[in-house]
């Protein structure tokens, strides 16, 4: 099968993304390809995301401020991204802009979810929103942008690969662990707690989008598009 080394990479990335969120654990960082090394960075992100950042006495140390911050300035840019990434696309991906559109649908407005759960949590969301994002936030979204303008648009996937996937083990850990720290209702982090189940979906269909690729560079550009994501949102 001409797909069958990427699809071997999606798919252990997926098997053990679902794992990991019915277990409560991170991703694990077995996965091996010969077309890319993301085993290493997954299992940085992991590792630094759930062994030390998922704990009680962490969340004491960094205020929650700068972790909503940070999410609001890059969801916010999630539908920009991907209605660039489906304007650049030439007619052979019609398949791709299909799929792009619904799940447009699907993340329109998730930005206001964050910043009710700002306010919920006892902030001012406008402060957040006329706030200057921390600068890997920045640098991770222009990196999207750059990819999608100057080199190959089906390298967004990549980060779609990322924060998908990340989030179907951390979301929702990560509300409980805040919830019980910290002491604030459901009604904080309902963004979060959507997130975990509602992007195990996503990772799915996006395995099934990008398997239908049959050019080998979309590959390579999907896979170095993630690499650099997984070290910019784990920083």
């Amino acid at each position: 099968h001409a797909n069958g080394d990427f699809e071997a990479t999606l798919s252990a990335f997926v098997d053990t993304a679902v794992a990991a969120n019915e277990a409560g654990l991170g991703v694990n960082a077995g996965i091996t390809d010969p077309l890319c090394t993301t085993g290493s960075e997954v299992e940085v992100i992991h590792r630094r995301k759930i062994a030390s950042s998922l704990s009680e006495d962490n969340w004491a140390q960094r205020p929650l401020y700068h972790v909503v911050d940070s999410a609001y300035h890059h969801v916010r840019h999630t539908v920009p991204l991907l209605m660039a990434c489906g304007s650049r696309l030439s007619p052979e991906y019609e398949f791709m802009k299909k799929a792009i559109t619904e799940y447009i649908e699907e993340e329109y407005g998730h930005e206001q979810w964050i910043l009710n759960d700002i306010q919920h949590c006892g902030f001012d969301p406008e402060q957040v929103k006329n706030s200057t994002p921390h600068l890997t936030t920045d640098m991770m979204v222009r990196y999207a942008y750059h990819q999608i303008d100057r080199k190959n648009p089906v390298g967004f996937f990549g980060m779609v690969f990322v924060l998908e996937g990340t989030s179907t083990a951390l979301a929702t850990q990560a509300a409980e662990v805040l919830k019980k720290s910290l002491g604030l209702p459901n009604k904080a982090f309902s963004y979060l707690l959507s997130h975990g189940s509602l992007d195990l979906e996503h990772v799915q269909f996006f395995e099934e989008l990008v398997n239908k690729l049959k050019n080998k560079e979309d590959h390579r550009s999907i896979i170095q598009s993630a690499k650099a994501i997984f070290k910019l949102y784990g920083d």
